[in-house]
């Protein structure tokens, strides 16, 4: 999941911290995720980050869609 989240910030141009606080979470929340010590995030979180990132929460889905 960090792979699409990182591919996301760069391409909104943000840091982790930037990300963070678009999302109104501590940034150990986002350093978490990135060091795989959250393989499972919330959907309450992936939502944060779909929003704080302007993008469809789809985008974090292992299945393809039609």
């Amino acid at each position: 999941m960090w792979n699409k989240v990182e591919k996301e910030m760069k391409k909104a141009g943000l840091s982790q911290e930037k990300l963070a606080q678009k999302m109104d979470v501590h940034s150990g929340t986002i350093s978490d995720l990135k060091h795989g010590r959250n393989k499972k995030p919330s959907f309450e979180l992936i939502e944060k980050i779909a929003d704080a990132l302007d993008i469809s929460m789809d985008v974090f889905r292992n299945k393809k869609i039609r």
